[in-house]
């Protein structure tokens, strides 16, 4: 288990290390027509953090929980994603990480058993 929560925390290091260097023109860029840019990507991964992380502690917590679906490209669309900073997306991200992660840690394997219900995917 600590491995997957070790993977879990690197995450946001590589993603850092991915966009490092680059300028504001390049995060804009949509090189493939049709695709989100690499800011917009930050973007939904820091707007998706906390419902995954919401979704951890609620099949944690509670026996078959509902989790809700959303539609990302309506949060790209509606939420100013090509207008974020960077920096702000990646601190996002890392603070949910680590706070996930600690609670993560301390779970008893009970907790770790339990299964959540999806509002499209089902179990």
């Amino acid at each position: 288990m600590n491995a997957l929560i070790e993977r879990y925390l690197q995450g946001p290091a590589d993603l850092r290390k991915a966009v490092a260097g680059m300028t504001r023109e390049q995060l804009l860029a949509r090189p493939i027509p049709g695709k989100w840019s690499t800011l917009e990507v930050v973007a939904h991964l820091a707007d998706f953090e906390p419902v995954l992380a919401d979704r951890l502690r609620r099949i944690a917590a509670l026996n078959k929980p509902l989790l809700l679906a959303a539609d990302e490209n309506l949060y790209a669309e509606r939420l100013g994603y090509q207008d974020r900073d960077l920096e702000e997306e990646l601190k996002l991200l890392e603070g949910i990480r680590g706070a996930t992660a600690r609670m993560l840690t301390n779970l008893p394997a009970e907790a770790m058993a339990r299964q959540g219900v999806h509002s499209e995917k089902g179990l």
